[in-house]
């Protein structure tokens, strides 16, 4: 079965159980494998089967959820739709902000209209009041606004409960519509979510407050004083939107990293056409087109440096601070900055294909997607809403049944206030905001990470398995012994090495690079390779000259008919000295020896030892020999070596750890490590290696040493922490504050909480989380 994965961007989404109700519906959907949504980047990530099910569908079946789906702009690059979501986060944030600033100008004078009547139902019989934002409002507020506004307590009290009702239908109409709107829409589809509390509790105190208003006789008749709650529903709202804002504008910073990314694009290039240099849109350079830099200048494309030396800042794109050496034949990589010098340079890959619009991609995708912890919000956030409304019925109940004075006034606002503390938003934020945050930072550390899963993957590790060549080396190993074969097929040095420089040249192994570059400074050219074939894990074979030439380790030679045993003590000496020993064989016969040697990186040992110290086993897992993997392993620090393994065998050997309940890492960054990638439980790329590797891992090192991977397991491990803070806190909130709004602590302290303050707590609990999520911006990958 073929799947394929789509995504569609999903509106109208405003808390956990908005998320929860659209992705439960998607998964149910025929034909789907497997449905994220994620709240923060307002999409659908959805893996499907296209015999039983279409994109469109998948669209159809959201907006019958009632929230808005379409599918994106086929063309729409992962830039274009960056830009269109900072422009709906703006638009979103400024429209928030403006609302929760008349409304809250709108509460200040409700507040003073209703002081009168406040005052006038103190003298009823209610008693002492047990709401300590009414206490303090009737002991300090009041003698202040009866001394400078005596004229506002001569309005007779009809006349005042007429122009609040007015005020507070303005308000709902215009600033709190969409509560309303979106919780109707919410029960029409038979769900309940954040909206639906704000919509029942400030709804319920309107309608309350309106029958007061033009009934009071109803009320006074049955000896309940005719109250009104205006301006408590218009407070609600001003400090609902408030928050939001405040939320909005938190979200947004959580996408900075790839927001900064994106900008990194320059908007036009300098391009040589008709011998004249010419300023073109960068989206109209072609392909083999000559690009003209400047000191100082970003780099329009990516490319390969055809004249000229210069200095790069690569930082925003590998997390290297020190500059990079360009000369002809280097990768010049789109976004980075041109230093020192002036270079000519070829395009060569463009548009969606290049290096930052593959990362844009990839960080995108990355933070749309869910860590599994997030399940646990999900569950949750499915009934939430439910239980609270049930709390609130069993709360109006109990104090409508208990309470000695005004039963029902009592019963109302405890139920209100019920329903307006329950937060299922911070739930909602929790996990995503945090993964947002995390793999932006990693980003901007050169460590690309694919998703949540990865990410908290990352941080249960307990064994970093690593590939030896291009990973715990330099991957720029040189030849620095020949040693022809006594009474072989050649016996000139300048004749082996032109065989087996021929036959490398058509292999792109970091050790054929190595033969084909020695042979080139001793001026020795290369000849045409027929039937030229590799074997993974031993070596390579070809024609050359009209001779069978193999090269590779003892098995590839004997597999060519060789007998490698006269220059095994030779290939022991060099193995000793960390040197690989290459044999060659010329018509089936043993020629001679190559030894290439590879040193290890200077950041390796280093790395090595802070991941010892991260209490993880590192294993060594090369297709070299015994000695020369562990002369090269005691060199970088590392104690456990499995050498001489195939592609087939580093997996066996990842199979066997896993067996052991280990959670292994595997680091690498050839084709033949793709497979040990993919079976790792955590696959790691360097990413100057190559795309196949690159492709098979979950995490890209684009900085090309090991201490990226101690940034990336703990950035991993700090990340869980603010999740569980996270995941904590929303919990806890709510454990703690629906109680307290229920009246918990009315028959021991004689304390009821307002629903304005209900509003104030449940306005800050998700900004809070968001903030809790930001603080792994300040991540240092040190220690």
């Amino acid at each position: 079965m073929t799947h394929t994965k789509v995504r569609i961007p999903v509106t109208g989404m405003t808390c956990a159980a908005c998320q929860s109700r659209v992705q439960s519906t998607l998964q149910k959907q025929p034909g789907v494998e497997d449905a994220a949504v994620n709240l923060m980047m307002g999409n659908a990530t959805i893996t499907y089967d296209p015999a039983e099910t279409s994109p469109e569908r998948l669209v159809e079946a959201v907006r019958e959820t009632g929230y808005g789906a379409e599918l994106a702009a086929p063309d729409l690059s992962a830039f274009d739709e960056q830009e269109a979501r900072d422009r709906a986060q703006t638009e979103e944030f400024l429209d928030l902000r403006r609302k929760a600033i008349v409304s809250g100008i709108a509460g200040v004078i409700a507040m003073a209209l209703s002081m009168p009547l406040m005052a006038d139902a103190a003298n009823q019989a209610h008693g002492p009041t047990a709401d300590p934002f009414m206490r303090w409002t009737m002991t300090s507020l009041t003698p202040w606004l009866q001394s400078v506004a005596p004229w506002l307590y001569g309005i007779p009290a009809q006349a005042l409960s007429y122009g609040l009702l007015l005020l507070t239908a303005a308000v709902m109409l215009w600033a709190g519509r969409h509560f309303y709107t979106r919780a109707w829409t919410a029960f029409r589809h038979h769900a309940a979510d954040m909206n639906t509390l704000i919509a029942v509790g400030t709804g319920a105190a309107f309608l309350y407050s309106l029958l007061a208003t033009l009934r009071p006789g109803f009320f006074v008749s049955r000896g309940i004083p005719p109250d009104v709650y205006y301006e408590a529903v218009i407070i609600i709202i001003a400090l609902i939107l408030a928050g939001n804002a405040l939320e909005s504008r938190a979200k947004k910073q959580t996408a900075a990293a790839l927001r900064g990314l994106a900008s990194l694009r320059p908007k036009t290039a300098r391009v040589l056409r008709d011998g004249a240099e010419v300023d073109v849109p960068v989206e109209s350079v072609q392909h083999d087109e000559t690009i003209v830099l400047r000191p100082g200048e970003r780099v329009p494309v990516d490319g390969e440096v055809l004249s000229g030396e210069s200095a790069v800042d690569e930082s925003m794109l590998t997390g290297e601070s020190l500059a990079v050496a360009k000369k002809t034949g280097d990768r010049m990589i789109g976004g980075t900055v041109n230093l020192t010098g002036s270079v000519r340079y070829r395009a060569t890959t463009l548009g969606a294909d290049s290096v930052l619009a593959q990362i844009v991609k990839l960080m995108r995708d990355a933070q749309g997607s869910r860590a599994p912890i997030q399940r646990l919000a999900d569950r949750i956030s499915g009934i939430f809403v439910p239980v609270v409304i049930s709390i609130a019925i069993v709360t109006f109940v109990a104090w409508f049944v208990t309470a000695d004075t005004a039963p029902a006034v009592r019963a109302f606002a405890a139920a209100v206030a019920v329903l307006i503390i329950a937060c299922p938003c911070a739930m909602g934020l929790a996990v995503p905001t945090a993964v947002m945050v995390s793999t932006g930072k990693g980003a901007e550390m050169g460590v690309l990470i694919k998703g949540g899963e990865a990410l908290q993957r990352a941080g249960d590790l307990t064994v970093i398995a690593m590939d030896k060549t291009g990973t715990v080396t330099e991957g720029k190993p040189t030849v620095t012994d020949m040693v022809l074969a006594p009474g072989g097929p050649v016996q000139d040095e300048t004749r082996l090495l032109h065989l087996v420089a021929s036959l490398e040249g058509s292999s792109e192994h970091p050790l054929a690079d190595a033969v084909v570059r020695y042979a080139e400074s001793r001026g020795i050219a290369r000849a045409g390779v027929e039937s030229f074939s590799t074997v993974t894990g031993k070596g390579l074979s070809g024609v050359v000259d009209g001779v069978r030439v193999a090269a590779g380790n003892e098995a590839m030679v004997s597999d060519a008919g060789a007998d490698a045993s006269s220059l095994r003590s030779d290939a022991d000496r060099l193995s000793a000295e960390a040197k690989t020993a290459v044999y060659v064989a010329a018509d089936g016969k043993l020629a001679g020896l190559l030894a290439i040697a590879d040193p290890i990186r200077s950041t390796s040992r280093d790395a090595i030892a802070r991941l010892q110290r991260l209490g993880l086993d590192v294993v060594l897992l090369t297709g070299d020999n015994e000695k020369t993997a562990s002369a090269i392993a005691r060199e970088a620090g590392i104690s456990r070596v499995v050498a001489g393994v195939l592609p087939k065998g580093k997996v066996e050997e990842i199979k066997r750890l896993q067996s052991e309940g280990q959670v292994v890492a595997m680091v690498g960054d050839g084709i033949n490590d793709a497979p040990a990638l993919a079976q790792a439980d955590i696959g790691m790329a360097i990413g100057t290696g190559t795309d196949i590797a690159a492709e098979a891992a979950d995490v890209v090192l684009m900085r090309g040493d090991l201490g990226s991977v101690v940034q990336a397991v703990r950035l991993s491990r700090r990340t869980m922490r603010t999740m569980k803070q996270n995941l904590f806190w929303a919990f806890i909130y709510n454990v703690i504050g629906i109680p307290i709004a229920a009246g918990a602590l009315y028959p021991v302290l004689g304390l009821l909480l307002s629903p304005i303050l209900a509003s104030l707590a449940m306005a800050f609990s998700s900004v809070s989380v968001v903030t809790n999520s930001l603080r792994l911006r300040g991540f240092r990958a040190a220690g």
